[in-house]
């Protein structure tokens, strides 16, 4: 077992059974709990003790994984052969892709959750190179009336969160969970 892992549960377990604050906005109510891109896989089989973890502090739980949602989009595309030719050509379509996407799981979030549902966002590292999570997360929080988590690989460093430490991060409201709280 990575003991960064068994930390990082602990450091969320924490956080998750202190009463939930009313009245904040929404960048506010989104949760980053910030692993090392190593850790990806152990960390997939270990979703369910988050999960177990929220509905102990009496929360509902909704995962949504997003492992596929690029792949799946892409396929959908009536000119996907010409993107491949000339990949500068999809540029445009990533704020597509961003909206089409989080429409879809927003219509999910309003059919399942509600002001005490963790919403658990899985696969956050496969938008890499096709869309900016940062903006994912920001339209997505939107709609989400709990909490939004975010299992995320990469770093937090002084505010800043990298994805899977690329070299440019960004600032965000967010409250970050780390295998160090």
């Amino acid at each position: 077992m990575s003991n960064r892992l068994n930390r990082l549960i602990k450091s969320y377990t924490n956080y998750i059974s202190i009463p939930w604050m009313k009245g904040l906005a929404n960048e506010q109510r989104v949760l980053f709990a910030i692993y090392h891109k190593e850790d990806e896989l152990k960390l997939r089989a270990r979703v369910v003790e988050f999960r177990l973890a929220t509905e102990t502090a009496g929360n509902a739980w909704l995962e949504l994984d997003i492992t596929r949602l690029f792949p799946e989009w892409m396929a959908a595309q009536k000119y996907r052969e010409d993107y491949f030719e000339d990949p500068e050509d999809l540029e445009p379509k990533y704020k597509t892709f961003v909206r089409q996407s989080v429409a879809a799981l927003a219509e999910r979030v309003s059919n399942e959750a509600d002001e005490t549902t963790v919403v658990a966002l899985v696969g956050c590292g496969t938008l890499f190179g096709f869309a900016s999570v940062s903006d994912f997360v920001k339209q997505l929080a939107e709609h989400v009336p709990g909490r939004l988590l975010v299992l995320f690989p990469g770093e937090y460093v002084n505010n800043g969160y990298r994805l899977l430490d690329a070299r440019d991060g960004w600032g965000y409201q967010a409250t970050a969970i780390t295998a160090d709280n």
